[in-house]
């Protein structure tokens, strides 16, 4: 028979499992967060968050812009791969998905780098282009949002084929046999079958695909001008440049609530969706 002491061993061992994560969290995310939230509303009294919404609010809805056009971009590229990999890849499916996450093993900031010397002026891209009459004989990639919206997009690619491959391989492929049975085609079996049990993976890619994207700097600052700064650039800026705290933690807090904001609204769309 178990003495009382090791059935209290037993009940808190998985509090004392989970105490290093909680620990780590409180350090590194939870205290860092009340910092900023501190530094946000310093004297003078709620003035960071006047400014940051009276004075940048063209720059958050470039931002938002530019990421949910580089999500999309993402999804429609990214789920017709996902499916290939989970319902025609056969035996070449872990050299594809070993080329999905290959660029994980380059560094950010380089796989940028090398994405401005492909759009650059003299490069082969816009040689092309030109040649084909599809960019002026002046023209050029960088420097505009196209240029930002397809390095996001290159970057954040990854993270929005994986999600959608996990839902798509967990499909039981006996449902998709059934609607043929019954006399659906191919198109019409792929519609009510598989996208829908797929929506769980399109939200989780379209979420690590729309968040990073909606306060990243690094593709503004390389690829676009000054008119295409996002916000991530004003943020950085304020705290490394202009050295006003207040000003950019309550733009951090901005950004914050709106993407909390949408986050909550997809995922209650979604639930609702899967209990029609």
């Amino acid at each position: 028979m178990p003495s009382a002491g090791s059935g209290r061993r037993a009940a808190l061992a998985p509090a004392l499992l989970v105490l290093p994560g909680v620990l780590w969290l409180a350090a590194f995310f939870v205290l860092p967060l009340l910092t900023l939230a501190r530094t946000s509303v310093a004297a003078p009294w709620w003035d960071g968050y006047a400014r940051a919404f009276t004075g940048y609010g063209t720059i958050f809805a470039r931002s938002f812009g530019y990421a949910a056009l580089a999500t999309v971009a993402a999804l429609l590229l990214a789920y017709p791969l996902a499916y290939v990999l989970a319902f025609r890849a056969g035996r070449w499916r872990p050299l594809l998905l070993g080329l999905v996450i290959l660029p994980f093993f380059t560094t950010f900031l380089v796989r940028t780098f090398a994405w401005k010397t492909i759009l650059n002026d003299g490069g082969l891209v816009v040689r092309v282009l030109q040649a084909l009459h599809l960019l002026p004989p002046d023209g050029r990639l960088l420097d505009t949002a196209w240029a930002v919206i397809g390095g996001l997009t290159y970057n954040f690619l990854p993270f929005m084929i994986l999600p959608i491959y996990t839902s798509l391989e967990k499909i039981d492929r006996r449902l998709v046999e059934a609607a043929q049975d019954l006399f659906s085609s191919p198109v019409r079996a792929f519609r009510l079958v598989v996208l829908p049990l797929s929506l769980p993976g399109v939200l989780a890619g379209s979420l690590l695909t729309f968040i990073p994207a909606a306060g990243d700097f690094v593709n503004a600052e390389l690829l676009g001008g000054p008119n295409q700064r996002m916000i991530g650039s004003v943020i950085q800026a304020q705290f490394l440049q202009a050295r006003d705290y207040p000003l950019a933690a309550a733009l951090s807090f901005g950004l914050m609530a709106v993407i909390t904001v949408g986050v909550v609204a997809a995922a209650r769309l979604l639930r609702e969706e899967q209990l029609a």
